[in-house]
């Protein structure tokens, strides 16, 4: 062998010894958070573990809901080849809780006390048979409003609090041309309308009568069918091309002035500070009208997987513990839009949308909080999913009265378990 084959033989041979013990195992992270404000909330995980010499393996599949997340997921994971943490949320979690494919990650939990820096809707969540199989990452509240202010002033309409106000406000934007409600007929989006529109027109407590015990009685009320009746009719104050959109693209009319509002989780608000767009003057955040007291939660999860490699092992316990990190949580959160999962951070260098979120959650020791069924939070991923196709199909056939749709919809959830 020639003396340069030698050198270039050890200096190879130098480099992979050094990328060993730089790269102390890997994290193949499957989600669906590909939005700008998504990925770069995201970016702050991945640098932090890429710092820790652990190296970072991007699994994204491109849809809002998850949806498509989910399929990849189940191919993979019954193939006997899961990643090693997937984005999750709520009752889906147990779901793959019964399949006996997740690790426990109870030494990881009681290491950082979790019981204790969490709150207990959240702790409950994460679990499965009494232990957490999962780590929550943030909370987003869904029941928002997304305003251009500068739309309204145009109209001469003021900003909606109340249904009744909402209304009118939609009136006096479509007939002066503009479009009053940015959406996308996809059947997360659909539901996640009809949700908002279910909390302003009811109560916290017949949500939970309905949509989490799941109530035959309340399900047939007259309430769900003037649910469906404002369900339609907001339909009317949307433009035509909602095919298939996706929820950024309509955050994106509210953003660049072409629609003046959107219903939306606040993840939309990582949408508007990623075009650096100022709250206040630019955007503005409103609950839901009518439904200001009430918070509708959503969690970001990611449930871990049983592996094999060691290396990979302590990546993943790495990757548990920097989600919850204090300083991540804040950073991350900012981004993302959400508000952070632990109870211990303080919210006061955080905007105007997210201490108000913030506030509502504890107010009155979490008596108007609630898991949002759009978001898998309050029912299994069958009647998650019997709630969209009824719903969506209620949206898209006209020929279909409110009376018919609440009739589908209590058969079809009493169908779903």
């Amino acid at each position: 062998m020639k003396f340069k084959q030698r050198i270039y033989l050890f200096l190879s041979l130098l480099v992979w010894a050094y990328s060993q013990i730089l790269v102390a195992g890997e994290v193949e992270v499957l989600h669906w958070w590909t939005s700008g404000g998504e990925a770069r909330s995201l970016d702050v995980l991945k640098q932090k573990m890429v710092e820790q010499g652990h190296s970072w393996k991007d699994f994204a599949v491109v849809g809002g809901s998850g949806d498509k997340a989910m399929a990849v997921l189940k191919s993979r994971a019954l193939s006997g080849f899961p990643p090693t943490a997937t984005q999750i949320k709520g009752k889906h979690i147990q779901e793959w809780g019964k399949l006996g494919l997740l690790t426990n990650l109870d030494k990881i939990a009681a290491e950082q006390n979790w019981i204790e820096i969490l709150h207990d809707f959240v702790n409950d969540t994460m679990k499965y048979d009494g232990h957490y199989v999962a780590v929550p990452v943030n909370i987003h509240r869904a029941n928002w409003l997304w305003v251009n202010p500068e739309l309204f002033k145009q109209a001469g309409v003021s900003i909606p609090t109340t249904l009744k106000e909402f209304w009118l406000a939609a009136d006096k934007l479509k007939k002066v041309g503009i479009i009053p409600i940015a959406h996308g007929d996809q059947a997360w989006q659909n539901s996640t309308v009809f949700e908002m529109l279910l909390l302003g027109m009811t109560s916290v407590e017949f949500y939970k009568k309905a949509f989490v015990e799941l109530d035959k009685e309340s399900l047939s009320s007259e309430k769900i069918i003037d649910v469906f009746v404002a369900f339609r009719k907001l339909k009317n104050y949307m433009d035509e091309n909602i095919a298939d959109r996706d929820w950024n693209t309509a955050t994106s009319m509210v953003i660049n002035g072409k629609a003046a509002m959107q219903i939306m989780g606040d993840w939309a608000k990582g949408e508007f500070i990623a075009e650096e767009k100022q709250l206040g003057k630019d955007f503005l955040c409103i609950p839901m009208p009518s439904t200001s007291k009430t918070f509708s939660y959503v969690i970001d999860s990611f449930i871990m997987f049983e592996i094999s490699d060691t290396d990979n092992k302590k990546a993943q316990a790495s990757l548990v513990k920097n989600i919850l990190d204090k300083q991540f949580q804040k950073t991350f959160n900012m981004n993302k839009g959400s508000i952070p999962v632990r109870k211990d951070i303080d919210v006061d260098t955080f905007d105007l949308c997210a201490k108000a979120s913030r506030s509502t959650l504890v107010a009155d020791s979490y008596a108007n909080v609630l898991p949002s069924f759009s978001y898998g939070m309050a029912t299994s991923i069958y009647t998650q999913d019997a709630i969209f196709d009824i719903v969506t199909d209620f949206f898209r056939n006209e020929k279909i009265t409110p009376k018919q749709a609440a009739e589908k919809l209590t058969r079809a959830i009493e169908d779903s378990f």
